[in-house]
């Protein structure tokens, strides 16, 4: 046997042993360590700059901003030469454009802006980058078998998380590296039998407020593999 295929035996090999000896729990503290090291994420207030490039489609640039302990999150974006800022403090949800309230119906709905869809993107935003440490949130089912799995060529343990139905009735897989417990795939489906929903790829990592999250997240579908977009964290 050459040096070669002995090396990736070894390595499929750890990475079998690693998901048969830990259990969903023990992975998912291992990769909020690497990630979250300092326990930082429910302390975290910062901002980030997200560049979504879409085939066919302008770049959207979003500006925004997260506070945990003041349950507080402001989304600002270009919209039509308009700068429009949606602001979620608690349960209260505030609108501006061009730096200047507006409340009235007519405006909002000039401006597509409903408060339902400002708690949406802040549960979008604060989950996708709060990852993986969102996983210890009330209401999330984490399956205490791991199991290892190759996608794109690599060997991953994989975490497989369920909502309470309160919560949410997509399931979740996390693909993690076996070495280092970091988080590189996630995928979900609505109802898996169907292959439904989409898979995501996170390459480089961006260390924001001591957190280290991903820099580039690649959309996919998972029945055909068609690339729907890429989001960036830009920097200022």
């Amino acid at each position: 046997m050459n040096k070669f295929f002995f090396s990736v035996l070894c390595l499929m090999l750890v990475s079998i042993g690693n998901s048969q000896e830990l259990t969903g729990s023990e992975l998912l503290e291992k990769a909020i360590k690497y990630h979250d090291p300092n326990g930082n994420w429910n302390n975290f207030k910062g901002d980030l700059v997200v560049s979504m490039t879409r085939p066919n489609k302008d770049k959207r640039v979003s500006e925004i901003h997260i506070d945990i302990p003041a349950s507080s999150f402001v989304l600002s974006t270009h919209k039509n030469d308009s700068l429009i800022t949606s602001k979620v403090i608690n349960d209260e949800c505030f609108f501006s454009v061009d730096e200047e309230a507006i409340t009235a119906k007519e405006e909002l709905k000039k401006h597509k802006l409903t408060c339902k869809r400002a708690k949406l993107m802040k549960d979008y935003y604060t989950y996708l980058y709060g990852l993986p440490m969102k996983l210890k949130d009330e209401g999330t089912i984490i399956n205490e078998k791991v199991t290892s799995k190759e996608f794109n060529g690599k060997e991953y343990l994989v975490l497989k998380v369920n909502y309470e139905e309160s919560v949410g009735k997509d399931t979740w897989y996390f693909y993690f590296d076996p070495s280092t417990y970091a988080m590189e795939v996630y995928q979900f489906y609505h109802y898996e039998t169907k292959n439904d929903g989409e898979y995501i790829i996170l390459t480089e990592e961006e260390e924001i407020e001591g957190i280290k999250m991903p820099k580039n997240r690649a959309w996919y579908y998972n029945k055909d593999n068609a690339y729907i977009a890429t989001d960036a964290l830009t920097g200022k």
